[in-house]
């Protein structure tokens, strides 16, 4: 299937393996705490400051990882890292299996995550040009790559539901560190032919400041960042809201919690196989466009929805719109950025992601408790349409003033 096409590279096939197992995990653990901490506090606002806490470093670290990145291996970065986030699973386990849990001690454990997880997610997007042998193919691997993570999404919060409502929390947590064995098993079958790395004797932080003049250049890619930022801090921290929303909203437990989880990985699933079937040369920039659009009308109807199935679907639709969304900025990034800053252009694209989001779910958590959930989905849904809206007057004035300039 053509769909499929970036599979016939073993190295891809390999690490569509080890993730897909892995990623089943992770997603586990990430409903059960999010769980725990809402019934440890039962506050939005502690449920949003240890996301803020978990994803913190990648809003700090990642302009210098992307230097760092840049004049290092990028196999030998993945495969440390995951031994890193195999012990922090370990420890996570330890903490709950001895009834040690604490928001403070959980949110220790996210920083240090969030730390480990800087460094993976910037080697493995650099990682995947690599994996896949004939460029053409490259934006098909990462929807491909996207579509994975999402069926997990999909999939994880609905066997984690039914693991925290028979067995607890920490059999989820001891099945996310367990996950993590076929990912060292298949990273160590890889064969990765990388590029020789030059020894640039080069500080991180020029590294950086050589990443942000580069994008100074390339307003066409730091337009859809900045896109992305501004999404990132008042849209997609709608996740951090879920539990809040199955348990106030819709009087639910941690069951309803799961179907809302796995409605938004079902959403972003039908995303991402939406984006595995793009054919070089369609616009991405008006997908970022659309998709910022549907994801603010979606939220304010998850806001005004009043059952339960419907509140399900309008969940689906925000994520479906969100994938569209980050996977076109993705994609976009990946194949315009010239070869020797693409790690520091992903860099600021992992920073807008992830390392906004943080401040994001803490002003989302804060509002939340201050004006109520309903007001804050409203609130959050209007600020994506205005997103939409600001980038459509961009854009118009770009395609003017190019087409004055001839």
């Amino acid at each position: 299937m053509d769909i499929l096409r970036s599979l016939k590279y073993p190295n891809f096939r390999l690490h569509v393996i080890g993730q897909s197992i892995s990623l089943l995990g992770t997603w586990m653990q990430r409903i059960a705490i999010s769980w725990l901490v809402y019934e440890l506090t039962n506050s939005v606002f502690w449920l949003g400051f240890v996301q803020f806490i978990a994803l913190l470093p990648s809003l700090v670290l990642s302009p210098f990882i992307g230097s760092f990145v840049d004049k290092h291996k990028k196999y030998k970065l993945v495969f440390l890292t995951q031994i890193g986030l195999m012990i922090q699973a370990g420890l996570l386990t330890l903490v709950v299996g001895m009834q040690w849990e604490s928001v403070f001690l959980l949110s220790i454990l996210g920083f240090i995550q969030g730390v480990v997880n800087a460094f993976d997610v910037m080697g493995r997007q650099s990682l995947m040009v690599s994996l896949v042998d004939n460029r053409k193919d490259l934006p098909n691997a990462i929807a491909l790559n996207s579509s994975i993570f999402n069926a997990a999404r999909m999939v994880g919060p609905a066997i984690g539901g039914v693991l925290l409502s028979m067995y607890g929390e920490f059999v989820c947590f001891a099945v996310n560190f367990i996950s993590f064995i076929p990912v060292l098993i298949c990273l160590m079958l890889m064969s990765v032919d990388e590029p020789d790395v030059k020894a640039v004797k080069e500080s991180n932080w020029k590294g950086l400041v050589e990443g942000f003049n580069y994008l100074s250049r390339s307003p066409h890619i730091t337009s859809l960042i900045v896109v992305l930022a501004f999404s990132s801090l008042l849209v997609i921290p709608y996740t951090s809201l879920l539990p809040a929303v199955a348990k106030d909203l819709f009087s639910g437990n941690e069951a309803t919690f799961s179907w809302f989880e796995s409605a938004a990985g079902l959403g972003a699933m039908i995303g991402a196989v939406q984006m595995a079937r793009l054919r070089t040369g369609q616009n991405l920039r008006y997908r970022v466009l659309f998709s910022a659009f549907m994801m603010g009308v979606a939220l304010m109807l998850l806001a005004f929805a009043h059952y339960l199935p419907s509140a399900l679907f309008f969940t689906m639709c925000v994520s479906f719109a969100m994938m569209m969304q980050n996977s076109s900025i993705n994609t976009y990034i990946q194949t315009h950025a010239v070869p020797i800053y693409r790690a520091r252009a992903i860099s600021y694209y992992v920073m807008a992601f992830q390392g906004i989001a943080p401040i994001g779910a803490l002003l989302v958590g804060a509002l939340a408790s201050y004006i109520g959930i309903k007001s804050t989905l409203y609130i959050m849904g209007g600020a994506g349409i205005l997103i939409s809206v600001c980038f459509y007057i961009y854009l118009r004035l770009h395609i003017h003033r190019r087409l004055f300039k001839f």
